[in-house]
């Protein structure tokens, strides 16, 4: 699941971060228009990760 969340994390910030560098006004607007998506996809990849790290963690404490 940690890779999987990684993934989801650098999706997400690359959708939030590309409209800064795209040139082309329809590439700018289309990326631009997925915000919320790149914000869910960041999100999931977060919780993606704690889930995993607190799974290892009590998987050691056993």
């Amino acid at each position: 699941m940690y890779e999987r969340g990684l993934l989801c994390i650098l999706i997400g910030a690359a959708v939030l971060i590309a409209p800064h560098f795209l040139s082309s006004p329809t590439w700018h607007d289309m990326i631009g228009g997925a915000h919320v998506v790149g914000w869910f996809a960041l999100v999931l990849g977060i919780a993606l990760v704690v889930v995993d790290l607190v799974q290892r963690v009590r998987g050691k404490d056993r």
